[in-house]
């Protein structure tokens, strides 16, 4: 079969969103399936690219920074995406469109599906979902949403990546959405291998943005300065310099690291090197990050929001906050940093609950509804 991947996010550009697209083309492309992504370019970036078995397609869309889009930017990359993709259809005739973000890449999928009859599957994740992130998107929301409806309508298959983003979806859209969550590679990895660092290692990995409070990290491990850790916060984005301000300020330099905006193999590199990850966001879908860590074994500690709950078995392999709740978030942790014994319990845990999110087993249910939506479609 060959798949046109649209999104306008892809490794190393964007977050979770493109990093579980990258998975699911290359788990497929090792299957025998045919697959182009068409993605937007960055400073710095080839236009084209072949990576593991796919042909990667970058259009120019004014794009500045790996970490943000734009209004500007994915506009562009709807504009610039018509006219590549239609080259690209006219001459490799695909059976197939996958979309992920139902906005900005969902106006593309739909014009090109009725353009050329070809279906299209669209993957749904928080930050298109009205109401998902409404820090981020709740302001431009209430212009585009009514263009949305069409997008989400025609679609021959919708999939969200958490019962959180369907149930979500379902107050928006009258359609069947089926649930498929993120996945990963799963490296064989026994139980017994794990080990909970002398000084323990809490991680963070995402943007550095309000959504995911990266501030209020440094507020809270600050109220544990009398035990040992030291955190390693991975990302970038506009709240930066509030990060490193609100360190200086609690006096918390040599406990902190910040990586600034790594790629996808560094960031498992740091999982591999942790033991709690640590993510009090305001909002989430499904967090590839969260189920990086599960596959790592790492313990979890983050908000009771979004596809956590699918991540977290409470008290078993990391603990549910209520959003903004400091003092649980400092509770829970102190408990984990003192208890050596339940650390180790609780990252094992995670690496035995990481099993559901195979990227195996995800391209299998992708497979099953790639299949059905084609054959609708003659």
């Amino acid at each position: 079969m060959r798949i046109l991947v649209l999104n306008h996010e892809f490794p190393p550009i964007g977050g979770g969103g493109g990093r579980a697209a990258e998975h699911i083309c290359k788990t497929l492309a090792g299957r025998g399936y045919e697959i182009e992504v068409l993605t937007s370019h960055l400073k710095g970036l080839t236009r084209e690219e072949r990576r593991d078995g796919y042909h990667i397609t970058r259009v120019p869309c004014l794009r500045t920074q790996p970490f943000k889009a734009s209004f500007l930017s994915m506009g562009l990359y709807v504009l610039a995406g018509l006219w590549a993709s239609s080259r690209f259809i006219r001459a490799s005739h695909p059976d197939l469109i996958h979309v992920h973000f139902a906005v900005p890449a969902g106006p593309l999928a739909w014009m090109l599906s009725k353009l050329h009859r070809i279906p299209y599957v669209l993957t749904a994740h928080l930050g298109d979902v009205p109401g998902g992130t409404p820090e981020k998107t709740g302001g431009w929301f209430r212009f585009v949403f009514p263009f949305t409806r069409p997008i989400w309508r025609d679609a021959d298959a919708v999939v969200a990546v958490s019962e959180f983003t369907r149930g979500l979806a379902l107050k928006h859209y009258r359609t069947e959405i089926k649930v498929i969550p993120n996945g990963v590679d799963l490296e064989t990895r026994s139980p017994e291998s794990i080990r909970v660092n002398p000084l323990p290692r809490i991680v963070f990995a995402g943007r550095f943005m309000a959504q995911k409070a990266p501030v209020q990290i440094v507020r809270i491990l600050g109220g544990l300065s009398d035990l040992p850790w030291e955190c390693v916060m991975i990302g970038d984005g506009p709240l930066m310099d509030d990060v490193k301000k609100e360190i200086s300020s609690r006096g918390l330099e040599g406990r902190f690291h910040l990586t600034g905006w790594i790629d996808p193999q560094q960031v498992l590199d740091w999982f591999e090197k942790s033991d709690i990850l640590f993510m009090p966001s305001l909002s989430e879908g499904l967090p590839v990050v969260g189920v990086q860590a599960l596959s790592r074994g790492l313990a979890i500690i983050a908000s009771k929001i979004g596809g956590f709950l699918d991540l977290i078995d409470h008290g078993r392999n990391g603990y549910m906050v209520e959003v903004g709740n400091t003092d649980q978030f400092v509770s829970h942790l102190r408990e984990l940093l003192l208890d050596r014994e339940k650390l180790l319990a609780f990252r094992k845990s995670s690496l035995e609950k990481s099993a559901n999110f195979d990227i195996n087993r995800v391209a299998d249910e992708y497979e099953k509804v790639f299949a059905k939506a084609a054959m609708m479609a003659k």
